[in-house]
């Protein structure tokens, strides 16, 4: 799986510039590099039937590479706000640095849950649980492919400016798009799992 656009949504203070960081950050790129299907081929050949995809498996090769290099897997930081206000559930991986912790989140729901997700990183991040959080999100070329109204960038952008004028004057958010890198109408298709009535 390829990386088509990162978006750095808040980048402020000191932390933006430190080692953990940008080690963090090389890691979570180096990991969505190992994303394939099927997986063990080496390569993200996705079928290219509208909405016939599933989502939920996509992201295990990236979380397993991200357990080998010392993140934590759903995982909520020690001082965590999100368990006691918005009662979410974990962080899909976590990573503890000497400045602090990192969260990431690879959105496999619908475009409410993106919210939800993005808002519980910035909570965290505001409440100083984490310094950092990261979110990926399949572009619009990949999103077609996927079950219908799974958080995509597309559907996330108007929100940039919003999110963006929030204050803060130490911390990071990432956005990272991410596609496909082939398709076949040979490969099988990602199978969908269930999420109370919808299929993922």
């Amino acid at each position: 799986m390829k990386i088509v656009e990162i978006i750095d949504v808040l980048s402020a203070g000191i932390f933006s510039n430190t080692d953990a960081w940008k080690s963090a950050c090389d890691q979570v790129n180096k990991s969505i590099a190992k994303v394939d299907w099927p997986h063990g081929s080496g390569r993200f050949t996705i079928r290219p039937v509208k909405h016939g995809n599933g989502v939920k498996p996509i992201k295990i090769p990236c979380l397993a590479a991200l357990r080998k290099l010392g993140w934590e897997i759903e995982k909520l930081p020690p001082s965590d706000p999100v368990t006691t206000v918005l009662n979410s559930g974990d962080l899909d991986a976590l990573l503890s640095t000497e400045r602090g912790y990192i969260g990431f989140e690879w959105e496999t729901g619908n475009i409410s849950s993106s919210h939800r997700a993005i808002n519980k990183l910035l909570l965290t991040l505001f409440q100083g649980a984490i310094k950092a959080g990261i979110i990926v999100v399949p572009s619009a070329k990949t999103y077609r492919f996927l079950t219908d109204r799974v958080g995509n960038i597309t559907e996330l952008r108007p929100y940039l400016p919003l999110w963006r004028a929030l204050p803060t004057s130490e911390g990071c958010l990432r956005i990272i798009v991410v596609e496909h890198d082939f398709e076949s109408p040979r490969v099988r298709k990602i199978p969908k799992g269930t999420d109370g009535r919808a299929t993922r």
